[in-house]
């Protein structure tokens, strides 16, 4: 060989080595259409999280108790669910929240009522019929000394305002204690959809 050669030699790039091993015909290569050559990565089975249940039934004493306030302003009625978990179902709960409401006193109820507002009507409404409302609204209330509540869940939306007039037309003629024993069952009816709202994640307790 001659010093030429030699140089040469030095300075060539080395032979790859041969692969010892290929893709067997069992392991064929997932290509993505839209990509030519390239590798699709399979998608990582995700793994679902916890239901509302389930973080009802696992979270603290405390945010519990907070939560249920916002369906139902009772001590009692909140202190009650929550020591009492876990709940298999929603069905278990909310026999659970009638359980509870039944059980309310006077003051239960009375510190229940503070915590409510008007019911919720269509945006329009109140400018609608606002003398009448107001009218309605006042009467009851010089009464009864608490707000007017009503559970319409099942009412359409363009039937809400003439149910909540009648309501309250209708239960002006009651004495204070039939009128307390509607509005425990009002206040009942309104915590089991208020806690079914939040429980399938379509709103929450503080909505009726």
């Amino acid at each position: 060989m001659t010093r030429l050669d030699n140089v040469v030699a030095h300075f060539a790039r080395p032979a790859q080595p041969t692969p010892t091993h290929r893709r067997g015909t069992t392991l064929p290569p997932h290509r993505l259409p839209h990509l030519p050559g390239q590798v699709a990565i399979p998608e990582q089975a995700r793994t679902p999280g916890p239901s509302a249940l389930e973080r009802f039934n696992h979270a603290p004493a405390d945010t519990t108790r907070q939560a249920l306030l916002t369906c139902l302003r009772s001590l009692r009625w909140a202190h009650r669910l929550a020591d009492h978990r876990p709940y298999p179902d929603l069905d278990a709960l909310l026999a659970a929240s009638d359980e509870a409401a039944y059980d309310l006193t006077a003051a239960d109820l009375a510190e229940a009522l503070a915590g409510e507002t008007l019911p919720t009507l269509p945006d329009d409404t109140y400018g609608v019929a606002h003398t009448a409302l107001n009218a309605a609204h006042a009467a009851y209330e010089a009464r009864f000394g608490h707000v007017f509540v009503i559970s319409q869940a099942d009412a359409p939306p363009a039937e809400l305002l003439d149910r909540t007039l009648e309501g309250i037309r209708s239960r002006l003629g009651n004495d204070p204690e039939e009128e307390r024993v509607v509005v425990a069952e009002e206040l009942r009816r309104l915590a089991r959809e208020r806690l079914t709202s939040q429980l399938r994640g379509t709103g929450n307790c503080a909505t009726s």
